[in-house]
């Protein structure tokens, strides 16, 4: 019978425009875990599954630009354990999607954002492959943000502005938000539409925090691991029954 809810609402949903893009705040592992007297390794496993998930649903309902918020630059901080586990699923991850042929079937251009340097080299080596070999897709857009910080990221765009201002390749009248918007990691990125955060948490902890100016936001009470195509469909559906206005 939940089938048949899920596919009822999906079918309602493509009835009416979807978010061009879903950016989506993973959060919960942890916390999912321990209600279940599980590992904090046991907890990013079954998140990193529900990526894969996630994805088909864009898939369902036309959704072109999907963002995860996969690694923070504040992630860094947790204990060395659990960054060694976050690092090594992320490299995981990377290396499944490159082979993963729902990629390449449709045509799905992966960018990794976020300051990579500050990354360990086989990470970097595995982003860099994924993202060489979709380059050319453009049916979808999948957005990875490992050491991701949305203030640092500002600050980097600030600090190349300022760097071709001093050189004379940019004029300080000629700033506007568009350039702005080209000196950030999401430069080429439509801003996201939808914003969705899992675990009950309703804060934006330093995700895209430029590009978020008219996102819509949704809140969701469910662990990222235990989150459902159900509940992602009723985050859409709230979606469109919103009157966006962008500040009019």
């Amino acid at each position: 019978m939940s089938k048949f809810r899920d596919y009822k609402l999906s079918e309602e949903i493509k009835q009416h425009p979807v978010p061009e893009h879903v950016a989506i705040i993973m959060d919960g592992n942890r916390r999912f875990a321990k209600s279940l007297g599980l590992s904090t390794k046991a907890g990013h496993l079954f998140g990193r599954d529900k990526i894969e998930d996630v994805l088909d649903w864009c898939f369902e309902l036309g959704i072109n630009v999907l963002t995860i918020y996969a690694f923070s630059t504040e992630n860094f901080n947790r204990s060395s354990d659990e960054v060694t586990t976050l690092m090594s699923l992320c490299k995981q991850e990377l290396e499944k999607a490159a082979k993963d042929s729902r990629i390449h079937k449709n045509k799905v251009k992966v960018r990794v954002i976020g300051d990579l340097d500050s990354l360990p080299e086989e990470i970097k080596q595995s982003a860099n492959e994924i993202v060489e070999s979709t380059k050319k897709y453009d049916n979808y857009f999948f957005n990875i943000a490992l050491a991701y910080g949305g203030r640092e990221e500002i600050v980097e765009a600030i600090q190349q502005i300022a760097g071709d201002v001093k050189k004379g390749r940019l004029e300080i009248r000629d700033i506007s938000q568009s350039t702005v918007s080209s000196y950030l990691y999401t430069n080429g990125i439509p801003d996201p539409d939808l914003i969705l955060r899992t675990s009950g948490e309703e804060r934006i902890s330093n995700f895209l925090l430029w590009q978020l100016a008219y996102s819509e936001l949704y809140f969701s009470d469910v662990y990222w691991p235990a989150f459902q195509k159900r509940d992602f469909l009723k985050a859409i559906k709230t979606y469109q029954n919103r009157m966006r206005r962008f500040g009019k």
